[in-house]
């Protein structure tokens, strides 16, 4: 681990303080949510954005540190966590799974799935924690209404750290899973992962493959990639010129903008598709209540980036 640099204290706000690990994090709307729940809560304290790039980083930016151009130390946040100066993190892409090495222990959730995306402090620990597959369980039952999950055949595109909590979240419900990414060691990596557990789980890859995948109807789609994120609006993790199975539906984790191209795509077939901003506001809340012990508004969350 680095030498620890604390940031300076003058850095905090009085309160709560809380933030979001990943890189980028320019599209993230998660200050916006947090910020509103916690003036509504009555807490005071603020949710920031931690940019930390991929390790192992470029030598240009391991010499900036934490005290140049925004960029932040994984090892030095997490040890200012250590220290109480920070009370609550979120990891997002690309640290979902290399932050694990840095904590002391997990919950259940994290350790089944194998990526966490919330820290918090437990008798002195920091302890990793997935709010991603719950957040979007409740999401997808709300936004898309299928039912029963048992009977349902779904192909996720992508295989990192979001990947692994949706996976496991249907895979524990009992769908059908197929994992399609664009290099097949990684498919085939989070099929291993799971596949002693749950049998019904197979890996292909995304390019070339999509002509011979057996897609039902009434498949879900499912895209874990960051593909279509804000700022580039154009790009769509679909295959051009691939039909989608007739009366499927998709769920697109990306929130940011509100209509992806796979969203549009989707909808001029004639399908269900929906983002994933209320799964982005089910994990949030429930994170902000692991941190506060408190109900979360998800209302008013929700409010706070309808207008943005």
């Amino acid at each position: 681990m680095n030498d620890y640099v604390p940031l300076q204290p003058s850095t905090f706000k009085p309160g709560i303080n809380l933030g979001l690990i990943g890189y980028p994090l320019s599209h993230s709307l998660s200050p916006q949510i947090h910020n509103a729940a916690l003036h509504t809560l009555g807490l005071e304290g603020e949710y920031r954005l931690y940019p930390v790039p991929p390790h192992p980083q470029p030598l240009s930016l391991r010499e900036r540190g934490v005290r140049g151009e925004g960029m932040y130390s994984l090892e030095n946040l997490l040890e200012n966590m250590r220290a109480g100066e920070i009370h609550g993190l979120n990891v997002t892409i690309p640290h979902k799974q290399t932050v694990i090495s840095f904590l002391d222990a997990l919950t259940p959730a994290a350790e089944a799935i194998g990526a966490v995306n919330t820290i918090f402090r437990q008798g002195g620990q920091l302890v990793g924690d997935n709010t991603d597959a719950p957040g979007f369980l409740r999401d997808l039952q709300s936004r898309l209404n299928i039912q029963p999950f048992e009977r349902i055949n779904v192909l996720i595109l992508g295989a990192g750290g979001s990947a692994r909590a949706v996976t496991y979240a249907l895979l524990s419900r009992g769908c059908h899973v197929t994992i399609a990414a664009r290099r097949l060691e990684q498919a085939n990596a989070l099929a291993a992962y799971f596949g002693n557990r749950f049998p019904n789980i197979q890996p292909e890859t995304i390019k070339f493959q999509f002509l011979t995948l057996n897609l039902q109807p009434s498949t879900l789609i499912i895209n874990t990639t960051p593909l279509g994120m804000s700022p580039n609006l154009n790009d769509s993790p679909w295959p051009e010129g691939i039909p989608f199975p007739g009366n499927a539906a998709v769920y697109d984790l990306v929130y940011n903008p509100r209509e992806t191209l796979i969203v549009r795509q989707a909808r001029a077939a004639g399908l269900r598709a929906t983002t994933g901003l209320g799964m982005l506001i089910e994990q949030a809340a429930l994170a902000l209540e692991r941190w506060t012990g408190l109900v979360v508004p998800r209302d008013v969350m929700l409010n706070a980036v309808k207008t943005l």
